[in-house]
């Protein structure tokens, strides 16, 4: 399961562009949102590369 924290997002993007599923999009406000969960393979690319550590991985679904 993906947890973001549009508070310290700043919408580079980073994440998006890592994604294998493309589970990630930028909303209106260029802010990170978790567009497709079902499709998450919490591979952990997403939050290894957030310089803002605005995403993370958990282990509960």
């Amino acid at each position: 399961m993906l947890k973001t924290n549009t508070r310290v997002c700043k919408g580079c993007g980073i994440c998006v562009e890592f994604c294998p599923k493309k589970v990630l999009t930028l909303d209106e406000f260029a802010k990170i949102e978790v567009a497709k969960a079902d499709d998450c393979v919490a591979c952990g690319q997403c939050e290894l590369r957030c310089p803002d550590y605005a995403i993370y991985v958990t282990a509960d679904k």
